[in-house]
């Protein structure tokens, strides 16, 4: 079988939804619309096509160049040689060529790619990770609601100035809620201080200072309490506090995972495939993950079809409880991004059905495809 075109797919969107101000991005706006945005093919001289996050169009020349002609099914050696000859470009990079190339052989293989990696999972549990700050009253409000849908878990943002204002947050979905829903928090300070999150930057006692008093609500994990790469800092609070600490989605090589692992930064790793360039390096953190006793729930995937391919990966891992999902409702719903898709799951009383179709196990909706 050879590779014999590589297009990119655009969408037209069907609904603009709104804007939203992500916590972790004080100032800037997130627009959301009903479907919008594209995907990348890879067709085959047998048939076959992948699909995937599409890549900037500026990187598709060079993609093309080096792929055309070749074997898709030998991922290893296409995977290191993108890395390679394509500048890294998170959210924008290869990582939908990687994943497109398990499309096809999942395809070929007629098996849903957690069944070819010999996953036994048919269903999973999504968190309803939040986007915006907004205020303890209105937070709470929305955990109630999805709490009443059936949502399992939720994932509140700590960015507020003070450490009260943090706690009063989850002290006050707390009570919204009580033992029906798993709380996890983040602080998203893996960049902070920078140009893509520019607000409120932790110390190493407010890190400490938060991670206990969380541990005594019975929060279940605080995410990137400090930027990510301070392995030393990390260790020295997960050694500190039974509370689970995570992170992950910003670190960009393999060997970032194996230092936090023998260093002990993360209770949680959280990987994520658009900054990886593919989840062929997942699968391999996943493993690492478990010689090392560890959890790995992966970033969110960029919100549809790198969603979908953690969806397989969580179902391959029996030490993933969990799968992302953007989802702040009514303007940040997931159901925004999934609109793409002819056959997209859902999540019904807080659980989400894993694809069983052949690879990724979703279609493109050809009906909102704008352009090849």
């Amino acid at each position: 079988m050879k590779i014999t075109d590589i297009k990119i797919a655009y969408f037209k969107s069907i609904e603009y939804q709104g804007e939203l101000e992500p916590a972790w991005s004080p100032g800037q706006k997130m627009k959301f619309d009903s479907g919008g945005g594209s995907a990348v093919e890879i067709h085959t001289d047998e048939g076959l096509k992948g699909i995937g996050p599409a890549p900037n169009e500026d990187l598709l020349d060079a993609i093309k160049n080096y792929l055309i002609g070749k074997d898709p099914l030998t991922i290893e050696r296409h995977y290191s040689e993108l890395k390679y000859r394509i500048p890294g470009m998170p959210y924008g990079g290869t990582a939908g060529i990687d994943i497109a190339l398990w499309d096809i052989v999942g395809k070929l293989a007629g098996l849903p790619l957690h069944k070819l990696w010999g996953g036994n999972k048919s269903k999973i549990t999504p968190y309803a990770s939040m986007i915006v700050l907004s205020n303890p009253s209105e937070r709470a409000d929305l955990a109630r609601q999805l709490c009443d849908e059936g949502w399992k878990a939720i994932k509140l943002r700590l960015h507020h100035e003070s450490l009260e204002d943090d706690i009063k947050t989850v002290q006050t979905v707390k009570d919204a809620v009580g033992d029906k829903m798993t709380i996890m928090v983040d602080a998203n300070q893996a960049q902070s201080n920078g140009r893509y999150q520019p607000g409120v930057v932790w110390d190493y006692k407010r890190a400490v200072d938060t991670a206990r008093i969380l541990q005594d609500l019975g929060v279940y994990w605080l995410e990137e309490p400090l930027t990510r790469y301070d392995f030393k800092n990390l260790a020295r609070l997960n050694d500190l506090v039974e509370l689970q600490i995570a992170g992950g989605e910003n670190n960009r090589v393999m060997n970032d995972f194996i230092q936090m692992a023998e260093l002990n930064c993360y209770d949680v790793f959280q990987p994520e495939s658009m900054v990886l360039d593919g989840i062929t390096p997942l699968r391999k953190i996943g493993m690492l993950a478990e010689l090392y006793g560890k959890r790995v729930i992966p970033h969110h995937g960029g919100g549809n079809i790198g969603v979908i391919a953690h969806m397989h990966l969580v179902a391959s891992w029996d030490h993933a409880p969990f799968i992302e999902l953007l989802h702040d409702p009514p303007v940040g719903h997931y159901k925004h991004k999934f609109a793409i898709f002819e056959n997209a799951p859902l999540v019904e009383n807080g659980i989400i059905s894993v694809p069983d179709k052949p690879g990724l196990g979703v279609e493109l909706n050809e009906d909102l495809i704008l352009s090849r």
